[in-house]
This record gives structure tokens, sequence and C-alpha cells, in this order.
């Protein structure tokens, strides 16, 4: 896996993917995230990925998962995260909650590489879950 990140002056990044996509990254943020918050979103894409393909592998019918991630950093620098805690909203009918916790607890454990990598670097990370019945 490759990227590239070009000046794009003042704070201002442009990354590419390996794949080829651009992601502005911006310390000032008005054009884009920060860094920092780059591997939030990160840790959330991978771990969403995750519960969404678990999920489907066991025939739940999940229509929508949003995963909402807060964190703490440290006071001083570096400013790491001390803590992450992600909480996922699974939209579904008729999920089975036992299933969408295996699938949380499988990311968490033994599939996400962002949420393992963070851990072994010693961030707490931390996960709970709400089922929301999607409408007829």
């Amino acid at each position: 896996m490759k990227a590239t990140i070009k000046w794009d002056g003042d704070l201002r990044f442009v990354g590419t993917s390996g794949t080829g996509f651009d992601v502005m990254i911006d310390g000032e943020q008005k054009a884009g995230p920060r860094p920092m918050e780059l591997m939030l979103l990160g840790l959330g894409g991978c771990t969403s990925y995750d519960v969404i393909s678990i999920l489907k592998k066991s025939r739940q019918d999940v229509v929508d998962c949003v995963a909402e991630i807060s964190s703490e950093r440290a006071d001083t620098v570096p400013a790491v995260f001390t803590s992450i805690h992600i909480h996922f909203v699974v939209t579904g009918r008729n999920l089975k909650e036992a299933q969408v916790s295996r699938a949380v607890q499988l990311s968490a454990e033994q599939y996400c590489s962002a949420s393992l990598m963070l851990e072994r670097g010693g961030v707490v990370i931390t996960h709970d879950f709400e089922i929301c019945e999607a409408d007829a």
C-alpha cells in the first residue's frame, strides 16, 4: 500500500491514495479535516466495514450503520489519542442483538487493523451499539 502527500500551501496538503483517490488535509480546518481527524475516520471506516461484512454474512437485514466516534487526546505534545469510544447505531429489520454484538466484538478483537494497531500503541478503545428497527 502506498500514498503520497503534496503540500498545497499554508497548512494544507493533498493526500493521494495508492488507488488514486485524493483527500484534502488541512491543519487549519478551512479546506479539509486535520490529520488526527483522518485517523479517526480511517478507524471508523475500517471497523464499520467489518461490522457490515459480518452482519451481511450472517444474513442480517441491515440497512444502515453509523459509527459515532469520540476521543480523548493527551494534553502534552505529542497529543496522541489516549482513548477512543465507538458507538454503532445499526438499523435493520429484525436484527438479532447477539449477531450485532458478535460483529462489533469480532471487528474489535480480530479484524479491524486500525483498531488493533492503535490499541497496541496504548490507546484504550471501547465499543457499544444500539439497534434501530427499520421502517417496513
